[in-house]
């Protein structure tokens, strides 16, 4: 059996492109391991990683069977090899993640549990194989969720303790949180400051905390991955953060928290270390059961630019694609290109750009104010329950959103709130309950070719409060639409509608007509 294994290992490597007698490979069972479920093979892994190590690089191979093990840390030059029946089955007793190592928790450099794999200032790493990995996270779960949650004042555990003691002088984020009570789940796999990273074709379920996580790390490459968290708090899919040139395709992704987030810091953290995220692409991957499919923040302090996200599948998470982030983050996110999407049953809203994800109140624009600019959306299908929604802030509105070639089902349709130039060409939404496009103190709003064809007498296509430079052309409502546009309130200016075939249409615009101007359309013949 290992000597298939070892043939296998070999025509792996062969298909890779890479030179079979130039490898080196150490069978976790030669130096002590067990693949029976018995004993803790922590020391047998350590040691067959620093025999490659030694002779400057290899592959740390495990053959079929059940491998029980603490954490595993890296070094440069090393491959696990996790073969087809091969189980890593990490150990859920916290004090096997001791001493604690320096980290990153959601967005705050911190010392803490050493996360299940770990590597910190190396390169050409790599995880692959058919086998499966388990963090056996329900002891995490419900030791953060229910008796850090419920310990009395002054009440604390010896982890707390060492943790408290590593991090007197953490920088923390803004509002109180997990931080100050000292008790934080590690990742599963988290990589520090490494280059060349690559994890391909394993499965990872159970994580205690987020499940794939590299920080401050450039060329990481996440292909053909199955992450299988079942419902349970923070447990995201893949979350590279301050990261550049990364490359995630091939995945498929069901979790307790978000599928894929895009992350560079928090707060006061996030900006002191200024390190973006940036050059991602994700592709070819579904993603079902979790709260968004693809999220931007809402820790992005350091900013994030030059994101395609493209032919990928959404069936039943919360939110499709989710940006978001508040006052006090900062950080700029731009360029962010989403294409060739279906979005099946999403729950809440298929796009979201969101700068008010926690409340607060208006404050002068300062190294403390995000900025979201440069969306561009297309070739979009599916149903969901809104489709859009942009809240700006008042200070710094959202700038520069385009909507193109879009299709979907869904009770609501989009929402825009303290915004600058944004776009709509070719949408078409059948609406349910509300107007297809409600837009509020905005700047520069442009509409072409946009269809409802479920609509009704009660309720106006467009509905404006507070725009702007507003032109509307070339649209041709379906039979039923009673009102074209509402206008509310004296605060509409400039809203030119033109070119546009209301035949269909019983009332072009009601409510304050004087900001709008209409030339070149053909109304209905008047009975």
């Amino acid at each position: 059996m290992i000597k298939r294994g070892i043939i296998a290992l070999w025509l792996f490597v062969a298909a890779m492109g890479l030179s079979v007698q130039a490898q080196q490979f150490y069978n976790v069972l030669d130096y002590g391991g067990s693949n029976d479920s018995t004993g803790l093979n922590t020391d047998a892994i350590a040691k067959a990683i620093d025999a490659a190590a030694s002779k400057g690089g290899g592959t740390v191979y495990f053959p079929a069977g059940k491998y029980i093990t603490g954490p595993i840390h890296f070094k440069s030059n090393i491959t696990l090899f996790i073969d087809a029946g091969a189980e890593l089955h990490f150990s859920d007793d916290f004090d096997h993640y001791l001493p604690m190592v320096e980290s990153r928790w959601e967005g705050t450099e911190v010392t803490n549990f050493s996360p299940l794999i770990y590597g910190k200032d190396l390169e050409n790493i790599a995880i692959v194989g058919r086998g499966l990995i388990d963090g056996h996270g329900k002891k995490w779960w419900g030791y953060s969720e229910v008796t850090i949650r419920e310990q009395k004042e002054g009440e604390l555990t010896k982890w707390q303790k060492e943790f408290k003691r590593l991090n007197k002088d953490v920088l923390a984020p803004d509002l109180p949180g997990w931080v100050e009570r000292g008790f934080l789940r590690p990742p599963f796999i988290q990589f520090l400051h490494c280059n060349n990273v690559q994890i391909k074709d394993i499965k990872i379920q159970n994580s205690p905390f987020w499940t794939v996580n590299p920080q401050y790390c450039d060329n990481v490459t996440v292909d053909g991955v199955t992450i299988d968290n079942p419902p349970s708090p923070n447990t995201d899919g893949i979350n590279p953060e301050s990261c550049s040139n990364v490359h995630i395709a091939n995945c498929h992704i069901s979790v307790g928290d978000d599928c894929i987030t895009i992350k560079s810091g928090k707060d006061r953290s996030g900006r002191k270390v200024n390190i973006p995220a940036e050059n991602y692409t994700i592709t070819n991957c579904t993603m079902l059961r979790g709260h968004g499919g693809v999220v931007i923040g809402s820790e992005m302090s350091g900013g994030v630019k030059n994101i395609v996200i493209s032919n990928c599948i959404f069936d039943g998470t919360d939110r499709g694609i989710r940006l978001k982030t508040a006052r006090g983050r900062g950080g700029v996110v731009e360029n962010i290109r989403v294409s060739n999407i279906v979005m099946r049953n999403i729950r809440d809203q298929a796009i979201v750009l969101n700068m008010q994800y926690a409340k607060t109140d208006k404050e002068p624009v300062s190294e403390r104010t995000p900025l979201f600019k440069n969306v561009y959306i297309s070739d979009m299908a599916g149903t969901a329950n809104r489709v859009g929604l942009i809240l700006g802030l008042e200070e710094m509105p959202v700038e520069n959103v385009s909507f193109n070639n879009i299709n979907m089902q869904s009770k609501s349709g989009f929402s825009i709130e303290n915004a600058k130039n944004i776009s709509f060409n070719n949408v078409q939404v059948d609406v349910a309950d509300e107007s297809l496009i409600t837009a509020k103190n905005m700047e520069g709003l442009h509409i072409t070719g946009v269809q409802n064809n479920t609509p009704k007498a009660d309720r106006p296509m467009l509905v404006f409060e507070g725009v702007q430079k507003a032109n509307i052309q070339q649209n041709y409502p379906s039979l039923g639409t009673n009102s074209f546009l509402e206008l509310i309130g004296d605060e509409n200016s400039e809203v030119f509608i033109h070119g546009n075939n209301f035949m269909h249409v019983e009332n072009t615009v009601t409510g304050s007509t004087t900001s709008a101007v209409l030339t070149n359309n053909i109304e209905a013949q008047k009975k």
